[in-house]
Parts: structure tokens; sequence; C-alpha cells
């Protein structure tokens, strides 16, 4: 696995050969303006996040962390809501993937985090205890989101399903033609560098148009950051974390070695099928 530690100038350059692969695609542009034989620094991470603002319009600022209270802890998207501090480790891939992701996905970013400060001030102290279905949900899609856009109802209906070979395999010329896979959760960045099949990730759907797929990839982005943030404006679509649909990430086409072989897709384990009660 490709280790975060400070002054792993190594681990650093092994590193960038991982982040040409397919799932890094969003965060390529902020990432190939980092260093490419070290670690950034924070005013680095910044200089890409020089015209970022939250739903608040506070300067989001990348900043080391800070001694915290547990009370504080549990509202720290709270605290970037109000304030625009992001706090970052330094030589920590965790917390790069995150600031990248703000980035590349900055209003869906701050539509998230809006909706966890709006939250929190509604339930008190006992939402800052005890976390809602409603937060569960913005945190397991922060760390662990994936978009898919797509123009075909029927695939986003394979996905509900767990009918895994039959969209990633059987109809993949379909599927390349109509939908486009987005890594949003800073999480899911980080274990794709070490990337094993069984990854699960909570999914997103939003709506492409034949302009879409004409559009390059950074614009396809900037697409998808806003209609996500529109998804994440409604309450009634993230009431728990079973509103998202879980999709095994690996078998996106292009996302693992072994998408190429059809006997990839037979694993009853990893591609398991929906039980019917």
């Amino acid at each position: 696995m490709v280790e975060g530690r400070a002054g792993g100038n190594q681990h650093w350059a092994e590193a960038r050969e991982c982040l040409r692969l397919p799932i890094f695609a969003p965060l390529r542009p902020t990432i190939d303006a980092l260093p490419a034989e070290r670690w950034p620094t924070h005013a680095e991470l910044m200089e890409a996040a020089k015209d970022a603002v939250t739903a608040r319009g506070k300067r989001v600022r990348f900043v080391k962390p800070r001694e915290r209270s547990e009370r504080e802890k549990s509202c720290y998207e709270e605290h970037i809501n109000a304030t625009g501090e992001v706090e970052t480790r330094a030589s920590n891939w965790h917390d790069l993937f995150n600031a990248r992701v703000w980035i590349a996905f900055l209003s869906a970013m701050a539509a998230i985090i809006a909706q966890h400060a709006t939250i929190l001030a509604e339930g008190g102290e006992r939402e800052a205890r005890l976390r809602s279905p409603e937060r569960d949900a913005l945190t397991l899609f922060d760390e662990g989101g994936v978009i898919v856009a797509s123009r075909s109802p029927e695939l986003l209906r394979l996905i509900v399903d767990f009918e895994w070979k039959e969209l990633f395999w059987r109809r993949r010329a379909e599927l390349e033609q109509s939908t486009r896979f987005f890594a949003f959760g800073h999480a899911l960045y980080e274990k794709a560098l070490d990337p094993y099949i069984g990854i699960v990730a909570k999914t997103v759907f939003v709506p492409a148009t034949d302009l879409f797929f004409m559009s390059k990839p950074e614009s396809q982005v900037a697409v998808v950051d806003d209609l996500v943030a529109g998804h994440f404006s409604r309450r009634a679509r993230f009431q728990s974390p079973k509103a998202m649909a879980p999709m095994p990430v690996m078998g996106v086409p292009g996302w693992h070695p072994r998408t190429g072989e059809e006997s990839f897709y037979d694993d009853p384990e990893h591609f398991r099928g929906k039980i019917r009660s």
C-alpha cells in the first residue's frame, strides 16, 4: 500500500503513478498542479482554492488541525461552514484527498457541509452527541460516495437491483455510451491507492444530456458538481443511508485491472445479487 508519511518522498513518487488511474480522473487537474517530488504545503493546497467559498461565503482555507474538545470535534462540519477552515493534516492521504475534492466538487461539498450545519443547529447537543440518519447519509457520501451520471433509467435500475454482471459486462457498450461514474468520497480515493475488490460506495444518480457526453471531462465534473449540490439541497433526498444505492466500485470498467475479464464479475462474494424475500 502507498503510505502517507512525513518525509516519505518515495511513497509520494509511487503514488503519483497510481494517481493516473481512471478512478482519479475527477481530481487530475488539481493533482497535476501539486509538486511532483514531495508532499504539498498548506499554502500550495490553498493556492488552487483561492476562489472557493462555503455556502455562507467564507473563503475555504486548508489549515493545520487545532486542539479541540470532544464537543468541537463532533461539530467539525459546523466549524467549516462558519469559518471556511478545513483542518488538514500534513503528509496525510485522507486529508489531501479531502482538500482535492473540495476544489474539484466545491458546490457539492459546500452544500453537504451546509446541511450538516443546519441539522446540527436544529438538533443541538443531542445531534452533536448522536448523528441522525440524515447526517449519517451525508457523511457516508462525503467519505465514500460515487456520482453516477446517466441518460439511461434502465441502467440505473440495474444498480438498484444489484445486477452487476448485466450492468458492467453484458451491457458495457451501452454503459459506456450513456453513463459516467465520478468518484467523490475522499476515503474512497484513499482506498483506490491500494484497491481491493470489496470496496463498496454509496451512489447518487444525476441526469445526463447528450450535450454532457460531448463535453470535455473537466466540464462534466463541473456539471455533476452543480447537480449533486442541487441533490443535497433537499433533505427528503437523503433521509438515511438507505436512500443511496450501494455499488461495488471496482466493477466500473477500467477501475480495476481485471474488469476486462468476464470471469471477474462471477465472484459471488463481491458481486452478489440482491437478496429476495
